[in-house]
């Protein structure tokens, strides 16, 4: 405030320097023309009287340009206009019918502008000295010009009074919005330097990318990044940076940076970097992108993680499964071999049962074993290794499934019902797609309600074939449903289970060649939809 303060009036005093020297000027510019003009013309009938009116006016120019008035107080600056007026008045003696009385309009708007005293000041000086003048000079007759020019004079200062009063009204307004934008900046920069230093706390990179694609701002974290992976600032031609499979070479026009800047929105992509010393680091890039107040494009925003400690721990819960699996199945296939001996001998009916039974399930455990060990490796391909298509009626697999878990379903009062076509063709593993079935059926019943029910539909759609588990279960919560199809991945913790089902059954159906989707809603149920392609290679029918 005090600033703003000291501002104002330091304008002040160089607009009254200003006024004085420019308004002192003009006066005395026209009076040395008159002066020099009536000698060259001989017209001057008080010469001497004449030159000391303009001398006195000629003194105050001089005061006006020498004395700095920004210095004195505000009130001696009447002292020039008020030393014009007498001037003007013995230049009016000299020359009563020359008109010079016109040029008391000067020092009379001077003074009117320099507030309502000056106004009063002038206009009665000036009104005294002309009566004066006239009464006592050669011409001592009172006639209509006698009282028209007071009355133009105090006419032209109170307009010069009227508009001095406009000005200062401005300049305060002026001087009001300036100082409410200077406030708004001043807030602006607060509040920036705020963000920048609320941002440059977090450990992970923000970099902002304006329309153009030009980097306008970055945190502190992110010159950390582009240490630990380069390539963050720029998408050029590198052969330490990989993708996802930490192994694969990434591709230039692949970075998360450069797709950002072709005006694409990306989500968890993670790209690997391998140092001088052989160590692995990665980062996982989202971006969105940013509009403005009119609804246009505004850039985007990266958002860099450092998740190399999650992949590593990832990397080594799949070694952990997989080795756990493994020395399963190595015990267990020698479970099943014994089994199958003892059905080549003799064994009494229910005996057989028993074994075969026995013998059933060690088969779909060697399986389920196996299919852990499979969403366990790092290969995208361990799934399709094992997987063998061909011409399969894929309703009949549905159907064998609903039979196999209709006890599991009578146990709670869940009415089990198919519908669709008789026959749907499709070109898959018989016992895959069985897998994916039962776990999709097993997932309805058990995350259903006691008395629920749960439907099976089983049609063709062109070249698809397409299977449908609706449920009238608890639901999916709308954050849960972008991550079901995630190993491990547990919605509940109420139910058992170890979060691999709907995993291994994407995989599934994605080494088919086909997909899975889900739609839910919270409390009224969920319905999964498997496609699968109807006809094999070649465009043979199933």
């Amino acid at each position: 405030m005090a600033t703003r303060s000291t501002s104002r009036a330091a304008f002040r005093f160089e607009l009254r320097d200003r006024v004085a020297a420019g308004n002192q000027l003009l006066l005395c510019g026209i009076v040395a023309a008159l002066f020099i003009g009536g000698l060259i013309l001989g017209s001057l009938t008080q010469p001497g009287l004449f030159a000391a009116g303009a001398f006195a006016i000629a003194v105050g120019a001089i005061a006006a340009l020498s004395v700095p008035w920004s210095q004195v107080p505000a009130g001696w600056v009447a002292a020039v206009p008020i030393l014009d007026i007498f001037a003007i008045a013995v230049l009016r003696l000299a020359e009563p019918t020359s008109g010079v009385g016109l040029l008391w309009a000067f020092p009379a708007m001077w003074l009117a502008s320099l507030g309502r005293w000056g106004l009063v000041t002038g206009c009665a000086l000036t009104t005294t000295l002309y009566w004066v003048v006239v009464a006592f000079g050669p011409y001592s007759v009172f006639t209509f010009s006698t009282l028209l020019l007071p009355l133009v004079i105090i006419a032209i200062s109170s307009a010069g009074y009227s508009s001095s009063q406009r000005f200062a009204a401005q300049r305060e307004l002026l001087d009001a919005q300036a100082a409410r934008l200077a406030f708004a900046r001043a807030a602006a920069v607060r509040q920036e330097q705020l963000v920048s230093e609320v941002l440059d706390t977090v450990d992970f990179g923000v970099v902002r990318l304006s329309v153009g694609g030009d980097i306008v701002y970055e945190n502190d974290a992110v010159g950390r990044f582009s240490s630990a992976i380069p390539g963050l600032h720029a998408a050029s031609a590198r052969t330490d940076l990989l993708a996802e499979d930490g192994v694969t070479p990434l591709d230039p026009s692949d970075h998360p940076l450069a797709r950002v800047r072709r005006g694409e929105t990306i989500e968890d992509e993670v790209v690997w970097s391998r140092d001088a010393e052989g160590r692995l680091s990665a980062l996982s890039f989202a971006s969105r992108r940013l509009i403005d107040h009119r609804g246009e494009d505004s850039g985007a925003v990266i958002v860099a993680r450092d998740v190399t400690a999650e992949r590593e721990a990832l990397r080594a819960r799949d070694d952990l499964v997989a080795s756990v699996s493994h020395e399963l199945r190595t015990p267990l296939t020698s479970v099943l071999g014994y089994l199958e001996l003892a059905l080549d001998d003799d064994l009494p009916d229910r005996a057989r049962r028993h074994v075969d039974t026995a013998l059933s399930s060690g088969e779909r455990l060697l399986a389920i074993v196996a299919d852990i060990l499979s969403a366990s490796r790092s290969s995208r391909h361990s799934v399709e290794s094992s997987v063998h298509p061909r011409e399969i009626d894929v309703a009949d697999v549905v159907r064998a499934s609903a039979l196999a878990l209709k006890p599991l379903a009578e146990e709670r009062v869940i009415k089990v019902s198919m519908t669709g076509d008789e026959r749907v063709a499709a070109y898959a593993d018989a016992s895959r797609i069985r897998q994916v079935v039962d776990n999709l059926l097993g997932n309805a019943i058990k995350f259903n309600r006691d008395g629920g029910a749960v439907e099976l539909a089983v049609h063709a759609e062109g070249d698809t074939s397409v299977i449908e588990v609706r449920d009238t279960g608890v639901g999916i919560a709308e954050a849960d449903r972008a991550h079901v199809f995630e190993r491990f991945y547990r919605a509940s913790e109420d139910v058992a289970g170890n979060g691999l089902g709907l995993a291994i059954s994407a995989e599934i159906v994605k080494a088919h060649g086909g997909q899975i989707s889900v739609e839910s809603t919270l409390g009224h149920g969920s319905t999964f939809v498997v496609e699968l392609p109807a006809r094999g290679p070649g465009g043979r029918n199933a």
